[in-house]
């Protein structure tokens, strides 16, 4: 997981662009727009992360970082 390729993509990515992304990938297609990532599992890594990331921002009114801080938390837990 990379941080500045998650930021990328909130800032340049819509919402509805990006759940597009997440299907495209998990079809094993390429999505309409370049989300990087070594293999199709980091790509959608950055797209579950920025769906997360944009999501938490409308609902809460946070800033990019903290959005993303509450991602890593989330991934944290989960691998621990």
């Amino acid at each position: 997981m990379k941080i500045p390729a998650i930021k990328r993509l909130v800032e340049s990515q819509t919402l509805a662009s990006l759940l597009e992304a997440e299907e495209a990938l998990l079809d094993e297609r390429q999505p309409d727009f370049e989300v990087e990532g070594e293999d199709e599992g980091e790509k959608l890594t950055h797209v579950f992360a920025a769906i997360f990331v944009l999501n938490h921002i409308q609902d809460h009114g946070s800033e990019f970082k903290d959005a993303l801080r509450e991602y890593t938390k989330k991934v944290r837990v989960s691998i621990s």
